[in-house]
């Protein structure tokens, strides 16, 4: 890796500490991991908030905070998958 491909990658990692630490405090979830290839997105958010609430509530859910990104392009091609702390325990395997 030049260093040009080193600063990039510093980048991206930054940018998906960055959305991780947004959710965080606009959801209060207990758990989220951000990751990327090329310029696809997934999303996987653990909360309590997501108690008795449809998928695509949850969807909207995790899409208010990331609005912006999301209307200037920054984020493209996002897949959430959000689940109760119980949820997440029956579905960790199959969703890292």
């Amino acid at each position: 890796m030049d260093n040009n491909e080193t600063e990039q990658a510093n980048n991206e990692a930054e940018k998906l500490k960055e959305i991780e630490q947004l959710l965080l405090q606009a959801l209060s979830l207990e758990e989220v991991h951000v990751t990327q290839a090329g310029t696809h997105y997934k999303i996987v958010a653990i909360g309590e908030c997501f108690e008795g609430m449809g998928r695509v509530k949850q969807q909207q859910t995790i899409y208010g905070p990331l609005m912006d990104r999301i209307t200037s392009g920054e984020l493209h091609a996002l897949t959430i998958n959000a689940f109760t702390p119980t949820q997440w325990k029956r579905e960790k395997v199959f969703n890292m």
